[in-house]
């Protein structure tokens, strides 16, 4: 597998764009962007498991559930048509018939993704405009997708991008995509969006199977405050140029392909955890040892999103004694007393506590770990041969300055 520079626009055939429509008055960012496929790309889908699910995720979810293929896809900031009742559910419908008409396609091959404030209904005259706006600028370059990625963007700091090449059947197959999420973020997804890009053939069904399966490992082991959203999808959608044989079972292609597929699930996933609102640092937490795969998941889960640990991690100070509070009210049942906890970075690597209880580390040299962008909190349970990584961030002064004036 190979890592190179690229986002959703690096597979075969597939366009994007971005632009300002101007959904809300007076900001200056992008807020519109579209990627397309010149061929019908099989699609897949995962979302929110809040019960209350905006307008675009019905939609989505039908589409996912009902159709093979699709085509384009549009997605907005600033308003997350979420709560909207039968008129925000006819306004996705009025976006996926302007475009499918203005792409020549139909629009049940059209998904369509928001994000934003909740509870109000889209500038349906704006976004229209958007569209007819997006479709002439959809290209298949590098910028494209830089474009798209950075109009999808809310209260994120940075756009997130990463695609990779992998070999299947003697073929070139690439996978891209981008993502959005800062704030809104817990376990089972979160107010984010992502659109996974390849020109892998495969067939639907082994591809939404594997798609949920590699959610479960990245997107839905991150956490920034512990708020599920209503809006969150993942979609990824497979247009086949890539000319390999198409995956059809589970062989060695499929398994290649998964690993590449994982991969870019894991990193767009990290991505979003490094860059929650208001943080520092990336703080990934990894469970070794654990009696089963959910418990090590649980535990992980349990410190990456314990709020006085995640302060903590912001001070720099390796207060450990957090750490193993967070474990021990997870549920699962251990002995504190075989627990191991380390802490890493670029900084090195200091070992805090020993069968459960503190070493004699140097505080210094703590500190001076836990200062680095990423931190890992490396906990080994000494229960059984199970592990798990969840990914989260630190909480600081400024994630309540952003959260206070969301909406201002």
């Amino acid at each position: 597998m190979k890592v190179i520079d690229g986002g959703v626009t690096a597979p075969k055939g597939f366009l994007a764009a971005g632009l300002r429509a101007g959904i809300k008055p007076g900001k200056t960012n992008k807020d519109m962007a579209m990627i397309y496929s010149e061929r019908p790309a099989v699609i897949a889908g995962t979302f929110t498991r809040n019960v209350v699910k905006a307008a675009p995720v019905l939609w989505g979810k039908k589409i996912v559930e009902e159709q093979e293929t699709i085509r384009a896809a549009v997605i907005n900031t600033g308003i997350a048509n979420a709560c909207t009742g039968t008129k925000g559910y006819e306004n996705v419908e009025r976006e996926a018939t302007l475009v499918s008409k203005l792409l020549n396609i139909k629009k049940e091959e059209v998904i369509v993704g928001s994000t934003g404030v909740i509870g109000q209904q889209l500038p349906m005259e704006v976004v229209e405009e958007g569209i007819k706006q997006l479709v002439p600028q959809i290209k298949h370059d590098r910028q494209s997708s830089k474009d798209a990625a950075q109009a999808i963007l809310t209260t994120d700091t940075k756009p997130k991008e990463i695609a990779v090449i992998i070999k299947i059947s003697g073929k070139e197959v690439t996978i891209g995509g981008i993502c959005k999420g800062s704030g809104m973020i817990h376990p089972n997804m979160g107010t984010m969006l992502g659109f996974i890009a390849t020109d892998a053939s495969i067939h639907k069904d082994l591809l939404l199977q594997m798609q949920r399966e590699i959610v479960e490992e990245t997107f839905n082991m991150i956490s920034v405050d512990g708020d599920t959203s209503t809006n969150d999808s993942v979609f990824v959608m497979a247009n086949g140029m890539a000319g390999n044989e198409t995956i059809s079972e589970k062989n060695a292609d499929y398994e290649v392909f998964k690993e590449g597929l994982t991969y870019v699930n894991r990193e767009l996933a990290k991505k979003i955890a490094g860059d929650g609102e208001g943080c520092t640092k990336l703080f990934e937490v990894h469970v070794a040892g654990a009696d089963t795969k959910e418990n090590a998941k649980i535990l992980s889960k349990s410190v990456v999103t314990s709020s006085l640990t995640k302060a903590a991690i912001y001070g720099k100070d390796a207060n450990w004694g957090r750490i193993l509070c967070a474990l021990g009210y997870s549920g699962v049942s251990f002995d504190p007393q075989k627990v191991d906890i380390t802490f890493q970075s670029a900084a090195g690597s200091i070992d805090i506590v020993k069968d459960g209880i503190a070493t004699d580390y140097s505080e210094d040299e703590a500190t001076k770990i836990l200062s680095e962008e990423e931190v890992t909190a490396d906990i080994h349970m000494h229960s059984g041969n199970e592990e798990a990584t969840a990914w989260g961030c630190d909480l600081t002064h400024e994630y309540v300055s952003i959260n206070a004036d969301y909406r201002s």
